[in-house]
């Protein structure tokens, strides 16, 4: 049992050298670059008012729409939101990656393992700071607004992947710190319930609205800040690919190729906390995106190198979360289901698929 979880794939060391399936990785990467151009399109045309294509295109290519209906629908509606689905799709596959390779558990992912939950914590904390006046749902932490709420989810996701991370010296079963983090999620969540009573009961539904999640509240003030914080995030995995291929083959392989184990951990959690924590910040804990890219990723590539797999679940969870954005919004209708709900349709099929691939079905049997 505890050999299949060490890693998110068996025989890791087997596929991290990508060079002999070079062909492969090549048409995967043509592939998901078009998938996303076309998800893209999709994406800012359909809603619940369908844009001409031509103007979207036309739009998309630095025109302007023959129409200023369609233009400001474009610009100001469906561009926003499609640039959010990107970056939240990108970070959430990326922090999914990263946790699975650090914790060596092939469920784990910020939402399982608490990390989104730590992020509401902060976002609560914000709702009740900002009191019962009639400022913005983010309004509060000392007049920071939109700054501050992403500053106190980062915080709260790195205080979580932090106790973690922490426990994982003493706790050896990677089904035990997976059940942890779990637990420390629904107690994450009972604070939060908690935090909610005090609050102005306005915001407390606009809390509620928040948590089944959306791509639609953004405006391009709000990227302004989530896409260099999603970025920051990024360039810092970036620094640690050496290592987390390295993590693959175990611990003991990491040290004997002068890995300082302890920075690794320290690192991947910030950028971890950094990306769960402005995703949720802005659009909501989002669930499965984080846990079932990195998986479509591997089976898409057949490798387990970082190098490979990095940018890779970066461009799939763009499309995966741009393809979720548009069935959410219900095209041709005014009907709009939660983000939530339809990331759980996409992806638990998937978890399914990977416990029953699971070769020796030991994980299975673990949980």
């Amino acid at each position: 049992m505890t050999a299949v979880l060490k890693t998110p794939e068996p025989a890791v060391d087997r596929r991290l050298d990508a060079s002999p399936r070079a062909g492969r990785v090549t048409v995967v990467f043509v592939a998901l670059a078009v998938a996303v151009a076309v998800a893209t399109v999709l994406s800012v045309t359909l809603g619940s008012v369908t844009v001409p294509l031509a103007e979207t295109v036309r739009v998309l290519s630095g025109g302007s729409a023959t129409d200023t209906r369609w233009d400001m629908v474009i610009r100001d509606l469906r561009l926003p939101r499609t640039v959010t689905a990107l970056a939240v799709g990108a970070a959430l596959g990326i922090a999914g990656l990263q946790m699975q390779t650090l914790f060596r558990n092939a469920l784990a992912d910020p939402f399982i393992l608490g990390a989104s939950s730590g992020a509401s914590l902060g976002v609560a904390v914000v709702v009740v700071a900002g009191g019962g006046g009639a400022g913005g749902f983010t309004a509060g932490l000392a007049g920071l607004g939109r700054a501050g709420v992403v500053i106190a989810a980062a915080l709260g996701a790195a205080a979580v992947l932090l106790l973690i991370v922490v426990l994982a010296r003493w706790v050896k079963s990677a089904v035990t710190l997976l059940l942890i983090g779990v637990m420390l999620g629904s107690a994450t969540t009972a604070v939060v319930s908690v935090l909610l009573v005090y609050a102005d009961p306005q915001r407390s539904q606009q809390f509620l609205v928040w948590g089944l999640g959306s791509f639609t509240a953004t405006t391009w003030s709000d990227l302004r800040l989530l896409v260099p914080v999603v970025l920051g995030g990024i360039a810092v995995a970036l620094l640690t690919v050496r290592a987390l291929n390295a993590l693959l083959l175990g611990e003991g392989y990491a040290r004997s190729m002068g890995i300082d184990i302890r920075i690794v951990r320290l690192t991947t959690v910030i950028s971890a906390a950094l990306l769960a924590g402005a995703t949720t910040a802005f659009c909501g804990p989002i669930g499965f995106l984080g846990l079932i890219v990195p998986h479509l990723a591997r089976m898409a590539f057949g490798t387990s190198d970082h190098r490979v797999l990095l940018p890779g679940v970066a461009l799939l969870g763009g499309a995966l979360a741009l393809i979720c954005g548009i069935v959410s919004q219900m095209p041709g209708t005014d009907t709009v289901f939660p983000l939530n709900a339809v990331t759980a349709i996409v992806g638990a099929p998937v978890v399914i698929a990977v416990l029953i691939r699971s070769r020796r079905g030991a994980l299975g049997a673990a949980l």
